[in-house]
Formats: C-alpha cells, sequence, structure tokens
C-alpha cells in the first residue's frame, strides 16, 4: 500500500476531532516512541532524502518482523521519527498539482532565491520558507491506529491546539485539508495558516505539514496554491501583530501532538 494525500482536497467532509479521541494505550509490540530532531534551516531536498532513508528503514524492519513472526521469531518494535525544521525558499509540486499552478519561470525563481521540486506526496502546490515551521512525521501507523484519515486529522488538531494557545480560533473548512482561520460556513475571510500533505507506505508516513509563524506571505503571490483561488493565506505573525519565534511555536506544538497521539516525545541529536 502506498497512498498520497493531499495539501489541499479532503476526500470527504470532515468532523472536528476533540483532543480526547487520540490514539488508545500502546499494545504489546508497538512502540508509541517519537525520535524528534530539530534540525533548524535545512535545505529541502536534505530532509526529503532523509525522509526516504528512514521510510526504508522502517519498511525494511516491517518486512523482517513478517518474516520472524512467520517463523515464530521475536519482531522488533519499529521507530517513530519527527523532523522539526525550516527550509530556505521553496516550492513543491505534489503528484495530482498542476505546474501551471506556478507563476514564476526559472529566471523569476532565481530572482526570488527560491527552487522548485516536484515531490511524491499528494495535493498541487505549496511554498515553504524561513519563518515556517514544518514537520515531517515518519510515524509507522502500526504503532498508533491504521486510519489515514484520522491520523490527518489529530495532525490539523495538534495545530488547531497550538493556535488556541496564542488566543487564535482555528478550525477545519470541509472537504479541504488543512488548518483555518474564518473557518466556519459563511464566514467572509477564510485563511490557511497551515498546510498538510502526507504518503504513506505499508502504513508508515512521510512528508507531514507546515505552520506558516512568521512567513512571507508575498511567495504566495507566486503560486495559485494547493489551487484554490477564492481564500486567502495567512501567519500567526499577522494575525497577532508581531513576531513569534518559530522554536517556541515547535516547543508548543510537541506536546499536544504527544497527547493526541499517546506518545512518548524523546529529543534526539541532529
Amino acid at each position: 500500500m502506498s497512498t498520497s494525500f493531499s495539501t489541499c482536497a479532503s476526500p470527504a467532509a470532515t468532523p472536528e476531532v476533540p483532543p480526547a479521541a487520540g490514539a488508545a494505550p500502546a499494545s504489546p509490540g508497538q512502540s508509541r516512541q517519537v525520535l524528534v530532531r530539530r534540525l533548524g534551516m535545512v535545505g529541502y531536498e536534505t530532509t526529503w532524502e532523509l525522509q526516504e532513508q528512514l521510510l526504508a528503514e522502517t519498511l525494511a524492519l516491517k518486512t523482517q518482523n513478517r518474516l520472524a513472526a512467520e517463523a515464530g521469531q521475536p519482531v522488533v518494535a519499529t521507530p517513530n521519527h519527527l523532523l522539526l525544521c525550516e527550509h530556505p525558499p521553496v516550492y513543491t509540486l505534489g503528484k495530482s498539482g498542476k505546474p501551471e499552478h506556478l507563476l514564476l519561470d526559472d529566471a523569476g525563481l532565481a530572482a526570488h532565491g527560491a527552487t522548485f521540486h516536484r515531490i511524491n506526496r499528494g495535493g498541487d502546490i505549496t511554498f515553504h520558507g524561513p519563518g515556517q515551521l514544518v514537520g515531517y512525521p515518519i510515524f509507522d501507523l502500526d504503532n498508533f491506529f491504521t486510519d489515514i484519515h484520522r491520523y490527518l486529522r489529530l495532525l490539523e488538531e495538534a495545530v488547531i491546539l497550538t493556535l488556541a494557545d496564542y488566543g487564535l480560533r482555528a478550525g477545519r473548512i470541509a472537504g479541504l485539508t488543512g488548518v483555518w482561520l474564518d473557518f466556519e460556513e459563511g464566514a467572509p475571510n477564510p485563511r490557511k495558516i497551515c498546510a498538510l500533505g502526507v504518503k504513506c507506505s505499508r502504513w508508515v508516513t512521510m512528508h507531514g505539514f507546515a505552520l506558516n509563524v512568521n512567513t512571507n506571505l508575498s511567495y504566495f503571490g507566486h503560486i495559485v496554491p494547493c489551487g484554490i483561488t477564492d481564500k486567502a493565506v495567512t501567519s500567526l505573525q499577522r494575525e497577532l501583530g508581531y513576531a513569534v519565534p518559530v522554536a517556541e511555536v515547535q516547543e508548543r506544538l510537541m506536546p499536544h501532538l504527544a497527547t493526541l497521539f499517546a506518545a512518548d516525545l524523546i529529543s534526539e541529536s541532529a
């Protein structure tokens, strides 16, 4: 099984997920430890290669465990990883994206100091850059629950709770993945503050979420974000009127992830 899910469109309308609706306690053979690497500012290709490496290692271990179980031998719990970082300016286009949603040619990309990558997550085009908190969970969902939609909703919920820590009421818009302000039906100015896009192979995830903290939002003016033309993009800085350290937001986010996934987050050196 290899599945990609969008930064943009959710397969169906999705209800609110309260904090109590996270993962059940771990069963024997499951590991709820999550090794957290704070990578700081790092190139997009570097983190993509690291994700692919960790994914391959986890999938190889799952294959070994299946063979061991068939032979009546003990198995080894698979690991879970969380990479936290910022990127230099970069546009990424998912598998279902339209190249024409990037409004810059090669010269324009160079003029804005940005790069462009086609990648293997779902969804259309998005932007990553300084001042944006990017999280890449490489989770084996066999350690938590085998429900990719629930996984996406819990990532959203962790961001929603983090924004509530700053006094912002955020939520979901039916049919659209991600976290929004003015999300209620009929609200005059819905605007996205966090995008999501993941790939899942044999229940192991990669890619993740991008929360605009102090992001230079002008970069979004050079794309059709997620192919959506009638909704705005915002940041924590724009909403609060002052800059917030990305590291501070990162540390506020992690306890919410730990609670929702019933996980033990362990810091690991980069």
